[in-house]
């Protein structure tokens, strides 16, 4: 069956990285966009980052734009989102989704927390 699994979230100081992976499962990666969310608490969740499928390109919410980086590596099934220069305003629940057409699916999520 379809998966997506997360990881790499933590607890980081403001100004510090974080590298998030999901690996994916059960449908034919490659062929799907894949994107980045994030959920604070009180908040809805949010889009951060999309990565199409081949030929690949990104686009960034504005907030992120600079600091975050998605990429994918079809070869291991996994989508990255490397996180630069953390505020504490990226704190939240970090979830990949996978989409293509009327398909999409969404992992469990990943805690993000920047605080000193």
């Amino acid at each position: 069956q379809v998966q997506l699994v997360e990881s790499g979230g933590g607890l980081v100081q403001p100004g510090g990285s974080l590298r998030l992976s999901c690996a994916a499962s059960g449908f034919t990666f490659g062929s799907y966009h894949m994107s980045w969310h994030r959920q604070a608490p009180g908040k809805e969740r949010e889009l951060v980052a999309v990565i199409t499928s081949v030929p690949s390109s990104t686009s960034y919410a504005d907030s992120v734009k600079g600091r975050f980086t998605i990429c994918r590596d079809n070869s291991k099934n996994t989508l990255y989102l490397q996180m630069n220069n953390l505020k504490s305003e990226d704190t939240a629940l970090y979830y990949c989704r996978a989409f293509m057409g009327r398909y999409t699916y969404w992992g469990q999520g990943t805690q993000v927390t920047v605080s000193s």
